[in-house]
C-alpha cells in the first residue's frame, strides 16, 4: 500500500468535504512533503502530534486552494526527471514535488539548484 498516495488523497478528500483540517499517520517523508506544500501556500499549518501529522486546509473565497493532486511516481512505476525535463504545471499555477539528493523540494527549486530526481506528485 502506498502511504504517500493515501496522504495526498486524504488531503484532496478533506478539501472536497470542506473540512478545516485532516490528520494522517506520521512518517518523516510525509512530513517533508507536507512542509513543501505548506511553503507553497496550498495548505495551512502543518503540525506533528505524536503519531500523526495534522494538516490545516486553506480555502480562498470558500473554494479549495487545491483542485487536483496526483501521485506521479508509483510503487510499480517510478518516474524520474532531469533538470531539463521539469516543466511548469498548469501555466505556473501548480507545482511538482520532487525527491532530490538534497531533499524534498518543488520542481522550480530543483531546477534553480540544477537538480533532478523522483517526481512524487503534481498539485494545482
Amino acid at each position: 500500500m502506498d502511504s504517500i498516495a493515501d496522504m495526498l488523497i486524504t488531503i484532496k478528500n478533506g478539501y472536497m468535504a470542506k473540512k478545516l483540517s485532516v490528520s494522517v499517520p506520521y512518517s518523516k517523508f510525509k512530513l517533508e512533503i507536507a512542509k513543501v506544500i505548506e511553503a507553497s501556500k496550498f495548505i495551512g499549518k502543518v503540525q506533528r502530534e505524536e503519531r500523526n501529522i495534522n494538516i490545516e486546509l486553506v480555502y480562498e473565497n470558500q473554494k479549495p486552494k487545491i483542485t487536483e493532486i496526483k501521485r506521479v511516481s508509483k510503487l510499480g512505476l517510478r518516474v524520474y526527471a532531469k533538470k531539463k525535463d521539469i516543466k511548469m504545471v498548469k501555466g505556473g499555477k501548480g507545482l511538482y514535488i520532487l525527491s532530490t539528493p538534497q531533499g524534498v523540494m518543488t520542481g522550480q527549486a530543483a531546477k534553480a539548484k540544477n537538480l533532478g530526481g523522483e517526481v512524487i506528485c503534481q498539485i494545482w
